[in-house]
């Protein structure tokens, strides 16, 4: 979405900022007058180049020779609004501070975007949506909390209603604003997911290189389907879209670990880091990480930090080719261990893919670990162990893969991040070069019609021994095999039928997250796509792109018969539906591609 960077909404200098809480963007964009709030937008694209400082817990920019802001943020968080000051004569209604609140990085709006003590370094807004069992008092949901769903509701249908070029700062703040009412109405998800699709927004607005409407899309849909369903919703289905404030990390005894891959991150919400994969001889998996506020840079550096594990020096890299022995230790619900004083850590021998007891990993067929990942809730369920031969590279309308074979089942591989600072990218193109070539590797299932992997880490194409952090180690052309074995299957060319044209759907919905209501509203655009949907014996999909049509259209009149605007949450309702198909239809089809048989 290039076309959306002219608004640098979150510049690389946003990297530098601290983390604003939603209610602080929320007042201070608020209280601009009408006048202002129209240029709120270049503001933040004029601030965005300024210079930025930091002294301790205070940050600086200047916004011209004689003017200045500060973001005083104790341990990395502006959490009032008083805490922005600016030197301006408007201040403090100012548009510079609407502006830097705007565009630094939205702080967890539950539990902050710093870790807690026990916790290690964590990914933002993973505490805010796991699921606690019921509780008593929660048989329905309250007053205030039908109202905050309803706040957050609105605030995601105008989103689709204009879509990411009319999504800008003033939009934002209702977002900021209603995740703000979830959380003081005790609904941390939904206040998760409402900053979720504000950072989404501001990575595309900004052509972020991490920005993905995919992922944008899905978290629309998180945010609308939360909302719709909390009004009506009682005991453990009321629990669920809750969700809890913050992972509770349990005792979890003695551990020997065995380190399998490092994993580079970096958000769409300006956070970045490392999370290094470890396993117990029974195969559960336990991470560590190393995520906080930083770009690209941090994602590699963290990469070479020491673990914060006991008394332990290793760093994550050397973690994922070693092994620790843990006492006392402790782990949240995804896993995580956790870094607190009771933790004990000594380093350990490491195991080799291809030895015990890590080689059990790959034991289980592909599509046993397929089904695993789309329904298992257990940490590091998503990720799969498969053994793959090479067939060679082939080019799509999404993007280029690398084709392997594995278990007689064709397997696009794609690139897990697509940023030019990771190495993913140039990977991917260096084993495409290496047809024939067999490899153990590990990678995240990507739910799609047909069986599709990110990579994440491979054995050394030269040295089955040695393994591959494709994010971060790139292959050297001298180091691999110079005469790889003639491929074992004839590489597949062009797109390639595919039996479930579900994308037809899924490319609408996204369509409307980019551009709003307005671009499906032409008449007959969708009837194409309809047609083939119900040729492919997908006629539920058919009628649901149809009502999505109609309801971008329908429009109602006045007692004087003048067309009134279009009722934004019709669309909602009618792109929810849409979404909330295509989600459970993919997963049903990525279950049925993984089948050996097809």
């Amino acid at each position: 979405m290039s076309q959306h960077g002219q608004h640098g909404q979150h510049s690389q200098h946003g990297q530098l900022l601290p983390a604003v809480a939603p209610a602080v963007t929320a007042e201070i964009v608020g209280a601009l007058s009408p006048r202002l709030r129209k240029r709120l937008d270049a503001a933040i694209t004029k601030i965005a180049d300024r210079p930025v400082t930091r002294d301790g817990d205070t940050v600086r920019i200047a916004v011209d020779d004689e003017t200045g802001l500060e973001l005083h943020a104790p341990a990395g968080v502006v959490a009032t609004a008083d805490a922005i000051r600016c030197g301006c004569l408007l201040a403090p209604g100012c548009l510079h501070r609407a502006a830097i609140a705007s565009a630094a990085p939205v702080a967890d709006p539950v539990a902050g975007p710093l870790p807690d003590a026990d916790a290690g370094a964590s990914s933002p807004g993973e505490d805010a949506g796991s699921p606690e069992p019921p509780r008593a008092e929660e048989s329905e949901a309250t007053p205030e909390q039908r109202a905050a769903a309803a706040q957050l509701w609105a605030a995601g249908a105008a989103v689709l209603d204009t879509g990411i070029e009319g999504a800008g700062a003033v939009l934002q703040s209702e977002l900021l604003r209603a995740a703000h009412s979830a959380k003081l109405g005790g609904l941390p998800r939904p206040a998760a997911a409402a900053v979720s699709v504000v950072t989404a927004l501001r990575s595309a607005r900004s052509a972020d290189p991490a920005h993905r409407l995919a992922d944008l899309t899905a978290a629309v849909r998180e945010l609308l389907g939360t909302a719709h369903r909390l009004p009506e919703a009682t005991g453990s289905e009321l629990a669920a879209l809750r969700g809890t404030a913050r992972q509770t990390y349990v005792p979890d005894g003695s551990l020997r670990l065995y380190g399998l891959f490092t994993e580079p991150l970096i958000t769409a919400g300006g956070y970045a880091g490392a999370i290094t994969w470890t396993a117990a001889a029974g195969g559960r998996l336990y991470t560590v990480s190393d995520i906080a506020p930083g770009g690209p840079g941090r994602a590699t550096a963290a990469a070479g930090r020491t673990v914060r594990l006991g008394d332990t020096a290793l760093t994550h890299r050397q973690l994922s080719h070693a092994g620790l022995a843990l006492s006392g230790a402790t782990v949240s619900p995804t896993g995580r261990l956790g870094a607190g004083a009771g933790s004990k850590a000594v380093q350990a021998a490491g195991a080799a893919w291809t030895d015990d007891p890590v080689a059990a990993l790959w034991d289980p067929p592909a599509a046993a670990q397929a089904a695993r990942a789309l329904h298992s809730e257990a940490p590091g369920a998503d990720l799969l162990f498969l053994d793959v031969t090479i067939l060679g590279p082939a080019r799509e309308t999404g993007g280029d893969y690398l084709l392997a074979v594995c278990d007689d089942l064709t397997l696009r591989l794609t690139a897990a991040h697509d940023h030019p600072a990771l190495a993913y990218r140039d990977n991917l193109r260096m084993l495409a070069a290496l047809p024939g070539t067999r490899l153990r590797v590990v990678g995240r299932l990507v739910p799609d019609s047909r069986p599709t992997l990110q990579l994440l880490a491979a054995a050394h194409p030269a040295d089955p021994a040695r393994r591959v952090d494709l994010g971060l180690d790139r292959l050297q052309r001298a180091d691999l095999p110079s005469a790889p074995p003639p491929p074992t299957a004839q590489v597949p060319t062009g797109r390639g039928a595919d039996p479930a044209p579900l994308h037809l759907l899924r490319r609408r919905l996204e369509q409307a997250v980019a551009a709003g209501r307005p671009f499906l509203a032409v008449p007959g655009s969708l009837s194409a796509d309809a047609g083939q949907l119900r040729r492919s014996a997908l006629p539920t999909a058919a009628d649901l792109l149809a009502e999505l049509q109609r309801t971008a259209t329908r429009r109602a009149r006045d007692p004087f018969g003048r067309l009134l605007p279009a009722d934004p949450t019709d669309f909602a309702r009618a792109w929810l539906g849409a979404a909330l198909y295509a989600e459970t239809a993919e997963t049903s089809l990525c279950a049925e591609a993984w089948q050996p048989d097809r």
